[in-house]
């Protein structure tokens, strides 16, 4: 009799050890049950961020104001949102839009080095509107498309277009229309771009005595800015003024005259 109390004594024993045991076979289900979540997190957070990054490389991309070159319709801080399917399909720049292009060969010296992975990285960050963009990237607004001729300045202090003057109401308040003269025809394919804050604005003007004459060739042109995204108190688009609906094509200036 006494030997089998303790035998089941024993038996009886053995029962808690089991339930241990099964709490620990569910901690190691639901540690591996937390560890596949996190992969697949980890995992949508990938897919989700190089979505993100394919549909800034080819429909729209932040693009990020490091100055005020074009107060006071674009302020420095302001993230524009870049149209980039704008000039597809045949279509080209017009007077009037705010371009965003790659001044390599144009604004900046080609062949500038520059370390692959701190740039792989900046252009990453840039795409998101989260960094300013490459050194080589500006937004300025177009003013003489291929063939037209540009001057400065008329009688007025104004910049005429094919021989009539503009009255750029978007220009800074305390700016004129410029403080450098030139007389310039566009060449077909390019663009002659200036800044609404003329008097901090590094542009065609710049340029007119480097290679390229300062003129931007269409094939740079990233994308046209259609709307202010962030801060959300500025959300707005960004219209073509009606400042050049008066200019003629190329060719047929006022009064017969040619370019």
């Amino acid at each position: 009799m006494d030997t089998e109390a303790k035998n089941t004594e024993r038996d009886r024993s053995s029962t808690p050890e089991a339930g241990v045991e099964g709490e620990g076979s569910r901690s190691v289900r639901s540690s591996r049950l937390a560890g596949m979540s996190w992969r697949r997190a980890a995992l949508l957070g990938v897919a989700c961020a190089f979505a993100v990054l394919m549909f800034s490389r080819f429909v729209v991309q932040p693009f990020q104001i490091p100055s005020s070159s074009m107060e006071p319709a674009l302020q420095v801080g302001d993230r524009v949102l870049v149209n980039k399917l704008a000039y597809r399909f045949d279509s080209e720049p017009q007077r009037g839009d705010m371009v965003v292009f790659d001044g390599t060969g144009s604004f900046v010296q080609e062949g500038l080095a520059e370390n692959p992975v701190s740039a792989a990285a900046q252009g990453a960050l840039a795409a998101l509107g989260l960094a300013e963009p490459a050194e080589t990237d500006f937004v300025k607004r177009v003013v003489g498309v291929g063939g037209d001729r540009v001057v400065c300045c008329d009688k007025g202090g104004r910049v005429e277009v094919n021989g009539v003057p503009l009255d750029e109401r978007y220009l800074h308040p305390d700016d004129v229309p410029s403080e450098v003269p030139f007389d310039i025809v566009v060449p077909e394919g390019t663009l002659w771009v200036m800044g609404d804050h003329r008097s901090n604005s590094r542009d065609s003007r710049d340029h007119l005595g480097e290679p390229g004459g300062g003129m931007v060739p269409v094939d740079n042109v990233i994308g046209r800015a259609d709307w202010i995204g962030w801060p959300l108190g500025r959300w707005t688009s960004l219209e073509r003024p009606d400042t050049f609906s008066r200019v003629p094509e190329a060719g047929r200036m006022p009064d017969g005259a040619h370019g």
